[in-house]
């Protein structure tokens, strides 16, 4: 059997596919992942994964492609080229697999499953419904399991073995506090950010500060001068090193808190409930959930805050996030 798993959204909805392609793995004699550009880099971590196929789908993200004849007939094609015979389409809650499983039948998949709230008609062989209020990592091992493909381990995140990073943080035992959020309503205010950093300084942490290329500025102004500066310095596995050394991080609902779960280290959560947390939230690890998960702002799926001042995270003061990183440094 060759398998397909499908994951077409962002870097840290690829990381909680992990326990659910390592389930297909254990069974299938190659697993490919179609993944979305910005959950390639995840994609290429996941251990079970022999072969990432990458496609900008026009139904996913915050800044879709058109919808052109050529692209389909292109990741059709790769698609058929694999010789897949059974798939998965993972999706988020809201989300709906048909588009996707479209495409597979015409790639000629034999086998295809997904959860679907909308009748399939012959889209699916699977038509499975997930458990309400399910986290997105036990909802994707749950489809896996309907499928064929029962857990094979505890169902926790895991990635490859990360580089060693030393060179870059210095021993482990630090604090990392990654500011960034793929959008401005789950982001903590850069000013809260860099008071955290100066708050945790002076209870004697040693603090790393992360981001990507595009959040240079973000994290020098953040770090200042009490902190050390990796903003840009570091691709998808040299962060998971990074965070692998961390006794904490700090971060946002965003991709590296994913990361961070599944190198096994605690997270205090900075969580705007803009998407539920209970679907959301660090998976598998410690984890200190800060944030007014009943804001007005909640389940809106809102990318920029419709409450002025943005409440929901700009509540959390720094010396909350200094004894939440206490507390769980304290339990580890």
């Amino acid at each position: 059997m060759k398998a397909l798993v499908a994951r077409l959204d962002s870097f840290g909805d690829v990381l909680l596919a992990g326990p659910a392609v390592r389930a297909v793995a254990a069974r299938a004699e190659t697993v490919t992942l179609l993944c979305g550009p910005h959950g390639a880099p995840a994609a290429r971590l996941l251990p079970g994964v022999d072969d990432v196929l990458v496609w900008d789908a026009p139904w996913v993200g915050f800044q879709p492609p058109p919808v052109r004849r050529e692209g389909v007939d292109t990741v059709v094609g790769a698609i058929a080229a694999t010789g897949a015979d059974t798939a998965l389409v993972l999706t988020s809650f809201h989300q709906s697999p048909l588009p996707t499983a479209l495409l597979l039948r015409l790639a000629g998949v034999r086998f295809v499953a997904a959860d679907s709230e909308d009748y399939p008609g012959s889209l699916l062989d699977v038509r499975h419904q997930r458990a309400p209020h399910a986290h997105e990592a036990e909802a994707a091992l749950d489809l896996a399991g309907a499928a064929g493909f029962p857990p094979v381990d505890d169902g926790r995140l895991r990635v490859l073995p990360p580089p060693p990073t030393e060179e870059l943080t210095g021993p482990p035992g630090y604090v990392v506090l990654h500011p960034g959020a793929s959008v401005p309503a789950r982001a903590w205010s850069p000013e809260r950010c860099a008071q955290a950093v100066r708050e945790l300084a002076a209870d004697g942490r040693r603090v790393v500060v992360t981001g990507g290329p595009g959040e240079r500025d973000l994290t020098a102004y953040v770090a200042g001068h009490h902190a050390l500066d990796l903003g840009g310095r570091t691709g998808a596995a040299e962060l998971a090193g990074v965070l692998a050394g961390a006794a904490c991080v700090v971060t946002g609902n965003t991709g590296p808190a994913h990361l961070a779960a599944a190198v096994g280290t605690p997270v205090v959560s900075l969580f705007a409930p803009v998407v539920p947390a209970e679907r959301w939230r660090p998976y598998g690890v410690p984890c200190v959930l800060l944030g007014d998960q009943q804001a007005p702002c909640a389940d809106t799926r809102a990318r920029t805050c419709p409450v002025p001042g943005h409440p929901c995270l700009d509540g959390v003061t720094a010396h909350d996030v200094v004894a939440a990183v206490d507390k769980l440094v304290e339990v580890t």
